[in-house]
């Protein structure tokens, strides 16, 4: 159905993001920063003994390193292009980077190592022995596979982590390396609607301490819960501050008065309420005389922004200005491609009287969406930002 944005910003903040919007060509995001100030303090109230490293991957604009960076926040970083980007905002520390990707060449371990950076993700032996020889004795978490695929609207699995006997092994291995086998890591899948996802992931994380102090002395020291909090999509969440409040209670059940450092990495949950994307209508249709869904064809696609509508996965709420009589739609993007179709299983109800030219705000399109548009598919430019 098209959003009445009141469930999802204020008058007033929606009236200043249109203002800007309306003297700018489509598409586009407009980001509000203020709201990301207030999704951080949020956070840092909920965890007030967690780091919080913002995972830049969910939006590296310089305006938003920033102002994470004055609010002290740390940053996951993965790939040597970001901590370029990062560095080149000045006034971050090495130690406030950590290289988070357990996919990376050996000579972009090297690169991180001489720019000062010692904490660094695995989760392979071949990836360990890199480290070791291309940053020698520097900080290692494991991260471990979790459950969480099917409560998690853009689950996180397969392709990152190891099972905890192995990650038991290479945190053993680190230390033969000379490494200094430090935590372990995991993450429970990208937009999770299940809390109790955490409470199976940080008991494997008990189990994987507990073996290696009692059985080959090794006392890690951190562990890195990852991302998973929710924006605000159509699915329904609870509140930031019940994910805290149970997750707290969950690492207070198993470490009690001894709970080891805790890293966040956000990224959706800080930045993607924050932004909306615009775009425009530009061709209704029908397949045949007698088809009962309208396609709606807007300028913005899942090569320009909106990937996470793969399998219809994020389910972005839409707004337009038109009212009355609600139809429901078929909504896909621009480019000579067939997967271009965001929403076709998924109804949307949009107005009959919607026309060519009509805007189609996309709400809680902060996070994930400049990051992924392509640079030239159909010779379309990428997605512009701006910031507010």
């Amino acid at each position: 159905m098209s959003i009445d944005v009141n469930e999802f910003y204020t008058p007033e903040r929606f009236a200043r993001l249109k203002a800007f919007a309306d003297k700018k060509d489509t598409p586009f995001v407009v980001i509000d920063t203020e709201i990301i100030d207030e999704a951080y303090t949020e956070l840092s109230k909920g965890f007030p003994v967690a780091d919080i490293f913002y995972a830049i991957k969910a939006n590296p604009a310089p305006q938003i390193l920033e102002l994470l960076r004055d609010r002290g926040s740390s940053f996951d970083v993965a790939s040597r292009y970001e901590l370029d980007k990062l560095f080149a905002i000045g006034d971050v520390s090495p130690d406030r980077v950590s290289y988070g990707n357990t996919i990376k060449k050996a000579k972009d371990v090297r690169y991180f190592y001489e720019k000062g950076v010692r904490m660094f993700a695995t989760d392979s032996e071949a990836d360990l022995r890199n480290i070791a020889k291309a940053a020698p004795g520097s900080k290692i978490y494991v991260r471990i596979l979790t459950e969480g695929t099917v409560t998690a609207d853009w689950p996180l699995s397969r392709k990152f982590g190891c099972r905890p006997d192995m990650a038991m092994d290479l945190l053993i291995l680190a230390k033969e390396l000379g490494l200094e086998p430090y935590g372990v890591s995991f993450h429970v899948g990208s937009q999770q609607r299940d809390i109790g996802a955490w409470d199976a992931a940080i008991a494997s994380v008990k189990v994987i301490f507990e073996r290696l102090k009692e059985e080959d002395g090794i006392v890690l020291q951190m562990i890195n819960m990852g991302g998973g909090f929710p924006a605000n999509y159509l699915s329904k969440t609870n509140e930031l501050s019940v994910y805290a409040e149970e997750i707290t209670r969950f690492l207070e059940e198993d470490f009690g008065d001894d709970i080891p450092r805790i890293i966040l990495e956000p990224g959706r949950s800080l930045i993607s309420n924050a932004g909306i994307l615009v775009s425009e209508v530009v061709l209704i249709s029908r397949k045949s005389h007698t088809a009962l869904n309208r396609w709606v064809f807007t300028d913005v696609g899942k090569f320009s922004g909106l990937i996470e509508t793969l399998d219809e996965s994020i389910k972005y709420p839409i707004h337009v200005e038109k009212g009355g009589e609600l139809e429901e739609v078929i909504i896909a993007g621009p480019t000579c491609d067939s997967a271009d179709i965001m929403y076709e299983n998924h109804k949307y109800g949009l107005p009959l009287n919607l026309a060519i030219g009509d805007r189609m705000y996309w709400l809680s399109t902060g996070a994930y969406t400049t990051t992924y548009s392509a640079i030239e598919f159909n010779g379309f430019p990428p997605l512009e930002s701006y910031y507010l």
